[in-house]
């Protein structure tokens, strides 16, 4: 397929972004846009700093490898606020992410962020479609991201693509945290997803939650900071599914493998709620 590339200077204002978002709530089409949007994005330090904080990474003169998420955020909102966009923006489901730390993520002043999406596919629920975010420096691709999307409600011809989901192996318990009820404004304010489902339970409720729930993001974060003398400083990947949701507050128990090349990871709630299952791997 020939993607038709987009380069813009700077990605749009969040807020227009949002406003966007608001005013489509109906599903317009069955087929994702060949277009994607480039852009070169600079760190910002005080950002940079609180993300570190936030979720729990060393100032080890490193990237964190989900940060780069952070800096290509907007641009995937307006990749996915666009008109030729068929899916409304608010309501869709993050099934799972993985990331590729291609090399080390050391002594980055900005990259080339590439963003497009693919693979649209029938499941059991609606239809997923995968949101792919590349990064680039001067030398070449470092860095990659592929989030898998539901889309409720959408109707697709051919067999649903929605796999098994096995029980996971019981793991050791490595850590446990406390995400509070006002995590989800924090990380918010940091990382420009301002979701309604993650700020307050009268948002929430508006899209059918009894409370805010924890950004999926901030959870996979936490769980790499307190694993990241599991894994090398680069070249691997970490995927994760997110199943049920992280209802604030409330306490979470993250389990793993030893230390090793490859590995899996899960994290529990009270009450036998598993709210995600991952892996990691050496590239």
């Amino acid at each position: 397929m020939s993607r038709q590339w987009h380069d813009l200077h700077n990605p749009a204002a969040r807020a227009s972004l949002y406003l966007r978002a608001a005013s489509k709530r109906s599903i317009s089409g069955e087929r994702l846009p060949d277009d994607g949007l480039r852009c070169f994005i600079r760190v910002q330090p005080g950002n940079l700093g609180a993300y570190r904080r936030l979720c729990h990474f060393p100032d080890d003169g490193r990237l964190p490898g989900t940060y780069p998420h952070v800096m290509a955020f907007a641009l995937q909102l307006q990749l996915m606020t666009a008109d030729d966009f068929p899916f409304p923006l608010l309501g869709l489901v993050h099934l799972h992410n993985r990331i590729e730390v291609l090399r080390p993520l050391g002594a980055v002043e900005g990259l080339r962020f590439a963003v497009y999406t693919h693979n649209l596919q029938r499941h059991a629920k609606g239809g997923t479609f995968d949101l792919v975010t590349e990064a680039e420096d001067g030398i070449g691709l470092l860095w990659r991201e592929t989030s898998r999307m539901l889309v409720r409600g959408l109707a697709l011809e051919g067999e649903a693509s929605e796999p098994a989901d096995p029980e996971p192996d019981p793991l050791a318990e490595a850590t446990r945290w406390y995400a509070d009820s006002d995590i989800g404004r924090r990380y918010a304010k940091v990382c420009g997803d301002y979701n309604p489902i993650h700020l307050s339970a009268v948002s929430a409720r508006l899209f059918g939650f009894p409370t805010a729930i924890a950004h999926g993001m901030w959870t996979k974060a936490m769980a790499l900071a307190a694993l990241r003398g599991h894994l090398p400083h680069s070249g691997y990947a970490f995927e994760v599914d997110f199943r049920k949701p992280v209802r604030l507050p409330s306490e979470v128990v993250l389990s793993a493998s030893e230390a090793g090349p490859s590995g899996q990871l899960r994290l529990d709630g009270h009450g036998d709620v598993l709210h995600m299952v991952g892996r990691w791997e050496s590239l």
